[in-house]
């Protein structure tokens, strides 16, 4: 099989002003299509070769960068050495709040989980949730040296947007978000830690995980379907991660949906996983499985493929519709669940997805995520290494 295309960056500029464009240039090129030569980069970013020289040597002097093995070419004359991102070179912690569940990351440079902590509840609470976070900051801590601790540029927040908005609706979707209607989440992790914060939408958060460190680099425009407790997801254009006005840009579970007597329903209330966590609660099955790691379910599932069925008609039709509104190249869909079930689920609408009226629509691919159940965790802590060192995802991004 071909391995997919990889849409690289270019852009840059020589001027003596924009060295720190030049440098996150450079270092989101290297993000992106890994470890290269100093020829090659300077090539596609259209510098000169001794711009990229100087910029790599302080780079590398700075450890944000490592030297690879000397590769000779067909050509006579000295090898040439790959430059890349050095894993440890900064580091950055992640904290995704869910409805079920809460987990800390701390993610080296190149987005590989260093070392992460969870923990489970029936709904979150912003008592248990900040002395989580406090106690887990200390426990990641002590396995890291004092070079290391320098290193940590910042933490991350994926919050689901009814949780960071305060909505006050008494339906069982924002009943869990009560106890938080009159925190300030940004403000109260302030409190807590001298770290720069960057709060982000969690689906968005998943989102930006899976473009920068999954499949995003494979497609230009697509959607993104993130299935948890309850769903959600995201929007790519033009190789970036668009958020929107407030934040809330791909906002799929809110799509609207029929329901068995012809009720207006939304996604949210039909393609999420609290449906099979209420089906389980049915049958005296206790639910916390779903919510375990490392994931398992392969004692319910019988259960499991009722859902995947339901979910996957559902998957179908909102499919479409999101692509009568843009065209979409693909629809990738990941979630908190185990791999296995996550490809039934993607093959399963693939299915549907062949069978739907598409007048007037060009039928996308239908494609699985890769990063899993911590896509929103991964996201939430490159939020700070991306404010730092990489260049805006919504500039400098072309296809060569």
């Amino acid at each position: 099989m071909d391995m997919p295309k990889i849409r690289s960056l270019s852009g840059g500029a020589n001027q003596s002003g924009l060295r720190d464009y030049n440098e996150r240039l450079l270092l989101s090129m290297l993000l992106r299509n890994g470890p290269m030569p100093g020829s090659d980069l300077a090539r596609l970013a259209g510098l000169s070769s001794q711009t990229v020289s100087v910029i790599l040597r302080k780079l590398e002097n700075d450890g944000l960068l490592e030297r690879g093995e000397p590769q000779r070419g067909g050509r006579v004359g000295k090898p040439s050495v790959p430059m890349g991102l050095a894993p440890k070179g900064v580091l950055s912690f992640g904290l995704k709040i869910g409805r079920r569940s809460s987990e800390l990351i701390l993610i080296g440079f190149t987005g590989m989980i260093i070392d992460q902590i969870s923990i489970n509840y029936a709904a979150p609470m912003p008592e248990e949730i900040f002395s989580f976070l406090t106690e887990g900051i200390d426990k990641l801590l002590q396995d890291l040296s004092e070079a290391e601790r320098s290193r940590i540029c910042g933490i991350g927040i994926a919050a689901p947007f009814e949780l960071t908005n305060s909505y006050k609706q008494q339906d069982n979707i924002y009943e869990d978000f009560a106890a938080w209607s009159d925190v300030n989440l940004v403000e109260e992790i302030a409190n807590l830690t001298n770290l720069p914060i960057h709060p982000a939408n969690d689906a968005t958060a998943a989102c930006k995980a899976e473009h920068v460190y999954g499949r995003g680099k494979e497609f230009r425009d697509y959607a993104y379907f993130f299935i948890a407790a309850y769903i959600g997801g995201g929007v790519v254009l033009n190789h970036s991660v668009f958020e929107g006005h407030q934040g809330n840009a791909g906002a799929l579970g809110s799509l609207r949906s029929i329901g068995p007597n012809g009720e207006s329903r939304q996604l949210i209330d039909i393609a999420s996983l609290h449906l099979l966590e209420k089906r389980l609660e049915q049958v005296d099955i206790d639910p916390k499985i779903l919510w375990d790691s490392p994931q398992d379910w392969s004692s319910i599932s019988r259960y499991v493929e009722q859902w995947i069925g339901q979910t996957a008609q559902e998957l179908a039709k909102a499919a479409l519709s999101t692509c009568s509104v843009i065209d979409f190249e693909a629809i990738v869909i990941d979630g908190s669940f185990p791999a296995d079930v996550r490809d039934e689920l993607v093959e399963r609408t693939r299915r549907y997805l062949a069978n739907q009226d598409v007048r007037g629509l060009i039928r996308p691919l239908t494609e699985a995520g890769s990063i899993g159940r911590d896509a929103r965790a991964i996201g939430a802590a490159s939020g700070p290494i991306f404010a730092q060192f990489f260049l805006n995802t919504n500039v400098g991004l072309v296809q060569i």
